[in-house]
């Protein structure tokens, strides 16, 4: 779908305007049963089939909290630095849900468990910004609709609609910053690297796998323009439910351009909901965006307040791992990389490996070699992430050893690595299965050494005038006819003996 908006250059935008954004951002619990009731929450299964009467809403059905859901609640807060509330309770939140079978969604509205927080995130060139985080609470999912009949799988021009409730009722946490003032032009970049801090966060914690791409983790945009200036913020947009952090920056970015277009031009900013589309970073309008006092809150009548105790907090703000940032910060300095090279890798999704690799016997600077070379570029080629790959870290040890003992050169290892996402086994195997060993025997070298000098006697000629990068030639031939496992430097001086050339 391409979309035909008004807009001025990005430049303009921001010559005139100051960019005000607000970042929601949902993370689906890794729990294994749903927020109010023990219905399963995995992923794949029939539609449908993982509902009880509690998540349809029937009559008569009572929830019970998950107490998994709060303690991850808890763990979520602290890390960001929130205040944890000793008291709080649930809420009902009354609109109408096509995908929500109560027609409410159980929320926390003003007695959120966690508040007043904060996250520092690092920017490409190692700037660190503070976004402040409002609140932290807890809620639950929606099911799912599928719009059949249309162009577009949205609801207009569908001849009719599907739901499936699997989903409907699963743990979330809601997290939303306060207004994020001061970045300027680099607004959309900040939008990026929070969500992309945040998810490394979750994913540390242990609470969620947080990935976008399966809707684990969903980030809505709020943003407004104002006049450089003025304090009061301007009417803000807010693009629901996107899933990519390239797609946050570039939301945040379309809709900057969108507003300055609309005020430049005398007219108004709607209050309002908009859809986000990736095939040109465009968004369109969904609805008017409603004001709390619209959605009805009142207090949840089937559900006791939440009193988390204050020794439990402690024990669990004991228990935190290190947090993303300080954890990149260490390995930047242990690694000997730069902060662009740390910045490649969190992109690449590749620390975590890299660092199970180390574990797991490989040098650092080789564990990132493979990591950010042949693995990342399979990756990229077959569209999956780098923990999809069906490689473990400790492969990869396994082939950076084989390396080191002289028993693979860096070509035949690519070729173990080949094998080994091809699913023929494991590297030792894969070498045993393929005949990939480096050749070391000095008689067989040493033979096709003579046969290539037999072969090319002019560029002999040449090296035995002084001429010795000439040699490659010579190398090149006796790879080949090794099929790339001779030892590349070892042959070289070989050459050079045997003609009788100093190296």
């Amino acid at each position: 779908m391409t979309v035909t908006t008004d807009l001025v250059s990005y430049e303009d935008a921001l010559a005139s305007y100051d960019p005000v954004m607000g970042l929601e951002v949902h993370v689906e619990l890794g729990t294994r049963t749903k927020m109010f009731c023990g219905c399963s929450t995995e992923l794949g299964a029939e539609p449908n089939t993982q509902t009880c009467p509690t998540c349809l809403g029937l009559p008569g059905s009572l929830p019970v909290v998950n107490a998994v859901g709060v303690e991850s609640a808890v763990k979520i807060g602290l890390a960001l630095n929130c205040s944890i509330a000793e008291w709080c309770r649930f809420a009902r939140k009354n609109y109408f849900y096509p995908d929500m079978p109560k027609n409410f969604q159980t929320s926390q509205y003003d007695e959120p468990i966690a508040f007043d927080g904060y996250l520092d995130v690092q920017l490409e060139d190692g700037e660190v910004f503070r976004v402040e985080i409002e609140r932290a609470h807890m809620e639950e999912d929606t099911g799912k609709s599928k719009h059949v009949g249309g162009a577009t799988g949205r609801i207009h021009g569908a001849s009719h609609s599907l739901l499936d409730y699997n989903r409907a009722g699963i743990p979330l946490i809601e997290i939303v910053t306060k207004p994020i003032e001061g970045a300027g032009t680099r607004a959309p970049e900040v939008a990026r690297a929070y969500v992309a801090e945040l998810r490394e966060l979750i994913k540390a914690l242990g609470v969620s796998e947080a990935r976008m791409d399966r809707g684990q983790m969903r980030c809505d945009v709020n943003l407004s323009l104002r006049p450089h200036g003025r304090e009061e913020f301007g009417t803000r947009s807010e693009t629901k439910n996107v899933n990519s952090l390239r797609s946050v920056e570039r939301a945040a970015r379309f809709e900057i351009q969108r507003h300055a277009a609309v005020l430049s031009s005398g007219g108004t900013i709607l209050q309002e909901t908009r859809h986000f589309h990736e095939e040109d970073g465009s968004t369109t309008s969904g609805r008017i965006k409603d004001n709390a006092e619209d959605y009805r809150y009142f207090p949840e009548p089937d559900l006791v307040p939440v009193a988390p105790p204050r020794e439990w907090v402690g024990q669990l703000r004991e228990k935190l791992p290190e947090l993303p940032l300080t954890r990149r910060n260490r390995l930047r300095e242990e690694w000997g990389v730069s902060a662009h090279d740390m910045q490649s890798m969190l992109n690449a999704g590749a620390i975590d490996p890299i660092v199970e690799t180390i574990a797991a016997g490989a040098p650092a600077d080789q564990a990132r070699k493979w990591w950010m070379g042949e693995l990342a570029r399979n990756a990229n080629e077959s569209g999956r992430v780098l923990d999809e790959l069906p490689i473990t870290p400790k492969q990869v040890a396994r082939v950076t050893a084989l390396v080191a003992a002289g028993d693979l050169n860096d070509k035949l290892a690519r070729q173990v690595i080949e094998g080994v996402l091809a699913g023929e086994g494991d590297p030792d195997t894969v070498v045993e299965k393929r005949g990939l060993k480096v050749v070391s025997d000095e008689g067989a070298l040493g033979a096709a050494v003579d046969e290539a000098i037999a072969g090319n006697p002019g560029i002999a000629d040449k090296i035995r005038g002084g001429k010795v990068a000439a040699a490659g030639a010579l190398v090149g031939a006796v790879m080949k006819a090794t099929r790339g496992q001779a030892d590349a430097a070892r042959v070289k001086e070989l050459i050079l003996e045997k003609l009788g050339v100093e190296g």
